[in-house]
């Protein structure tokens, strides 16, 4: 690991000043993604700006009836609150569904949005990889890609986010609070993570320096009655092959208002637009939501090995939303 500066910041405005006067810095908060990469070789900061110490660890309600979730709260904290919990079930349960409760006591919801891809190409600073030098190439298209992305995909990358986290948050319409040294900001998570494109290595939204200081969900009610569904290669704690966070809500068997997010199919959090447009107005049944998540899926582009997860997202989105739309007319 190559040497680096450590310093703790106390406020805001000492964590910004500490990375403006070093454009090779990183924020540190919890390290259970930064850390590792700085094991390979693949992030090489020449300064760590220790963020754990701010006053971001809290979690309240809004004046609007949402929660705002500060950046450092822990993984764990977010998992067991009880407001998170009882309005947001999905995201109880992908946070549950993300970690072993070590790494979710260490691991922080901005350090989780910002996580990089698992991708073994990119993990591995021996091989061409367009996120780590730009214009060298994206292997995994004609290698190992059996765990790749089927959605927004170019021929520069077809990795994927490996946030379980951030599919929740997405389907549920999250805002992501930043401040710089112009002063504070926000971004839709639907416009936080950009889109492949040809300059893959460009993965946020966030300017140069930016810090993370929270997320806000609005009010939802539809929120409570949701589910987060992940599918992995093994049962103990292992990344998502597909994953679906799903909330719905039905009135005399007619779906009034759903909410459809997919994890692990493209380089960001999927939000299933198309599909919820299908569905809205519908009747509620394993007919038509198998066709709204057909339609969702057809603008798939699998590669000859990863084709597998068109069949299992729309599987997920038809059994997700079927148990959901049993809860409802059992309410």
């Amino acid at each position: 690991m190559r040497a680096f500066d450590y310093r703790r910041a106390h406020d805001v405005s000492g964590a910004l000043a500490l990375l403006d006067t070093d454009p090779d810095a990183r924020f540190l908060a919890g390290g259970t993604n930064l850390v590792d990469l700085m094991k390979t070789g693949v992030e090489r900061p020449a300064r760590l700006v220790d963020v754990r110490s701010l006053p971001l660890d809290r979690i309240e309600s809004t004046a609007a009836g949402g929660l705002r979730i500060g950046a450092t709260v822990t993984n764990s904290d977010l998992a067991a609150h009880p407001e998170v919990r009882r309005r947001y079930p999905a995201l109880t349960q992908a946070v549950l569904a993300a970690a072993s409760g070590q790494l979710r006591n260490m691991a922080t919801v901005g350090g989780n949005l910002l996580q990089r891809t698992r991708c073994g190409y990119f993990a591995d600073v021996t091989k061409p990889c367009n996120k780590r030098v730009p214009g060298s190439g994206c292997p995994a298209v004609e290698g190992e890609h059996h765990n790749h992305a089927i959605l927004g995909t170019t021929e520069h990358c077809v990795a994927t986010h490996p946030s379980d986290m951030g599919v929740a948050l997405t389907a549920f319409d999250a805002v992501v609070s930043y401040e710089t040294s112009d002063g504070p900001a926000e971004v839709p998570l639907a416009d936080f993570y950009l889109p492949v494109g040809d300059t893959p290595h460009q993965e946020t939204a966030l300017p140069p320096g930016a810090l993370i200081t929270g997320v806000t969900l609005p009010a939802m009610p539809t929120a409570a009655h949701s589910r987060y569904r992940k599918v992995r290669e093994r049962a103990s704690y292992a990344f998502a092959i597909g994953s679906i966070a799903a909330a719905l809500d039905v009135q005399d068997g007619v779906v009034r208002e759903v909410r459809l997010a997919f994890g692990a199919v493209a380089s960001r959090p999927w939000r299933a637009l198309t599909a919820e447009r299908m569905l809205t107005g519908a009747q509620a049944g394993a007919e038509a939501f198998a066709a709204a998540a057909q339609a969702e899926l057809a603008q798939a582009k699998p590669l000859p090995h990863n084709g597998y997860k068109v069949t299992l997202m729309r599987n997920l989105v038809v059994a997700v939303l079927t148990e959901l739309a049993e809860e409802a007319t059992a309410r």
